[in-house]
């Protein structure tokens, strides 16, 4: 890209002085994270004259994007809210350390998300309209991913060996009957292990599990911190300008978007993405949408040079965790906190983790030195109803939602990508995105 075709940047910025013409139409894509550098790669090569804006390193330890799971799963299309939820909530209160945990000083700020997560799973038919949605934003992402990984040249980082849900016997698997029942009804298949079969592929697997489920079409990425960062190295490198500013608002005049606001001044806009992941929800204010967007906190402990581990990433159900190599170690993931974006990580909560995978690999070493296992702490952006946000916002369709993908935002970033560039031209999306529309909250 020439000179004169980069954005003006900041306004009253010492390096940004000078208001250039814009040739194209300039993009302001705000966040970095999957689905950020996704969008700007798919807003580039739609035409979109793109700035990134982000205020820490793509990839860094700050970002969902560095720590989840890894996994490329397109059966990850259950809500995390199922029928009879609701009976375990004084459970998620009065147990800090269970998988699923809500503190007490937080639970009246959340209550009224609680009700509408609750809400969302209440029936069967509810769980598999929300699998319909899901199901669609996610299928063919490991394809999606290794294509896009290729181009940015990691493509050793995206692997497509299949994910494996693993089970003491058949009957854990059984009580899990409608999840897998709704899978089966949007288009899923697996293979069933019976135990010889699964220490077969599994020898360093504890013997207590007995049964398998291996979904084939699933893959993982080996270091998502590094996939993302080169992501967003190749949207700079294709002609984005990246800067290290907070977004705090739009400047919207007579319904059309004219400039980012940001802590050091305007990036004047023709078109905003919010992207911002957990902290998107002061923005979509911003654009017009109250949402009730919130943080299900993560965390993950990883083993560095464990010498042992799974051959396939995996699932036990009894950990509720996944269970991953990646370049940096063995990485287990898991847990929900609700306890907002500003209260300290409570690392008992990673030490769990840390010993169900030791259970689960009897291999593993156990006088582990302190600077082999690391802990991490992220935040998920959530929606109540297990479905994110993607598509114009109430106070000009300038500004386009693309967040709150909870536990999908990295399977799901390339079609949320694509939706958002179709959207953005006027052009009619691949999948039917009224499931997304912000509007469904009123």
């Amino acid at each position: 890209m020439s000179a004169p075709d980069r954005p003006s940047g900041i306004k009253g910025s010492p390096s940004h002085a000078t208001d250039l013409p814009r040739a194209r139409i300039h993009t302001v894509v705000i966040g970095a994270g999957i689905v950020g550098a996704c969008t700007a790669l798919a807003l580039l090569r739609d035409g979109h004259q793109v700035t990134i804006l982000e205020p820490g390193a793509p990839g860094g330890e700050q970002a969902a994007s560095y720590g989840n799971g890894c996994w490329l799963s397109p059966m990850s299309v259950i809500p995390p809210a199922t029928p009879g939820l609701w009976k375990k909530v004084p459970g998620f209160l009065a147990d800090p350390l269970g998988p699923l945990a809500i503190r007490w000083s937080y639970f009246p700020r959340v209550l009224p998300w609680l009700a509408r997560y609750l809400a969302s799973g209440w029936t069967e038919a509810r769980v598999a309209r929300t699998a319909v949605a899901l199901r669609a934003l996610l299928r063919d992402a490991p394809a999606a991913h290794a294509a896009l990984a290729e181009a940015a040249g990691v493509g050793r980082l995206i692997e497509r060996r299949g994910l494996m849900y693993v089970y003491p016997s058949r009957a854990e698997f059984a009580a899990e009957a409608m999840a897998w029942r709704i899978r089966r009804q949007v288009g899923i298949e697996w293979l069933e292990l019976s135990a010889e079969e699964l220490h077969q592929r599994e020898p360093g697997l504890d013997r207590r599990y007995g049964f398998a489920a291996l979904v084939e079409e699933g893959g993982h990425c080996r270091d998502p911190g590094a996939y993302v960062a080169a992501l967003v190295a190749l949207a700079e490198a294709e002609g984005a300008t990246r800067v290290a500013a907070r977004a705090t608002g739009f400047r919207i005049e007579a319904g059309r978007l004219r400039a980012v606001l940001t802590e050091q001044g305007e990036i004047a806009a023709d078109r905003a993405v919010i992207s911002a992941g957990a902290r998107s929800r002061a923005l979509a204010a911003a654009a017009g949408d109250r949402l009730p967007l919130e943080s299900e906190r993560g965390y993950h402990a990883m083993i560095e040079d464990p010498g042992a581990g799974p051959r396939t990433p995996m699932m036990p159900s009894d950990g509720k965790m996944s269970i991953t190599w990646t370049d940096r170690g063995l990485r287990c993931a898991g847990q929900v906190e609700i306890a907002g974006i500003e209260a300290a990580p409570n690392w008992k909560r990673a030490a769990i983790l840390r010993d169900h995978l030791l259970r689960s690999f009897p291999g593993l070493p156990r006088d582990l030195p302190a600077e082999r296992v690391k802990f991490w702490m992220g935040h998920r952006p959530s929606m109540p109803d297990g479905l994110p946000c993607i598509g114009p916002a109430s106070a000009t369709p300038d500004v386009i939602h693309a967040f709150g993908h909870g536990h999908v935002g990295l399977v799901a970033a390339p079609r949320t990508a694509r939706l958002v560039a179709q959207l953005l031209a006027g052009r009619p999306p691949e999948i039917d995105a009224a499931a997304f529309s912000a509007a469904r909250f009123g």
